[in-house]
């Protein structure tokens, strides 16, 4: 499995008919791409994410913060999360907790929740490169700047072909 390191670009959190999403890119600076993968969750999951990322106090805690505490308690670490596997429109994660003994557990769970859990901790997420081939959409934002730019040189190309007589 090969893995890439992500950042959370966006959490939207939807309402009614709007769905929630969370948007992810990949942080290496040596595979700058314009590459986006986002990951349709649950309103409650978006809500929870951006608590976490927000790191808004809660009086009781939340569900993630309750997981967050008994890896506490029990002297483990979310060393990762990873977003495994896509099919259509589900996505697939695990959590890689070690244990106080140092022994690895890979544990199921949905991304929305690994990721939760993940901006509590302060735990990095990666993508699996397959599910970035499959599902990554790319940035518009870049699409249109590279399409702009192409533009420009288009034109300056022009302006440098004119003649005086051009003008007669």
């Amino acid at each position: 499995m090969s893995l890439r390191k992500m950042d959370i670009k966006s959490v939207v959190v939807g309402g009614g008919p709007i769905a929630s999403i969370i948007v992810l890119e990949p942080q290496d600076a040596l595979h700058k791409s314009s590459l986006r993968l986002p990951i349709r969750i649950g309103h409650i999951e978006a809500m929870a994410i951006s608590l976490g990322v927000d790191q808004t106090p809660q009086g009781r805690p939340l569900t993630h913060d309750l997981m967050r505490s008994l890896l506490d308690a029990l002297n483990a670490d979310l060393k990762s999360v990873r977003i495994t596997g896509v099919s259509g429109t589900t996505f697939f994660a695990q959590l890689e907790i070690i244990s106080d003994e140092g022994k690895h557990h890979y544990i199921d769970a949905r991304p929305s929740d690994a990721v939760a859990l993940a901006v509590r901790t302060g735990s990095p997420i990666y993508a699996d490169e397959m599910v970035l081939e499959t599902a990554a959409a790319p940035d518009f934002a870049d699409v249109e700047k590279d399409v702009k730019k192409q533009e420009m040189a288009d034109f300056h190309e022009f302006v440098e072909s004119l003649n005086p007589e051009d003008f007669s």
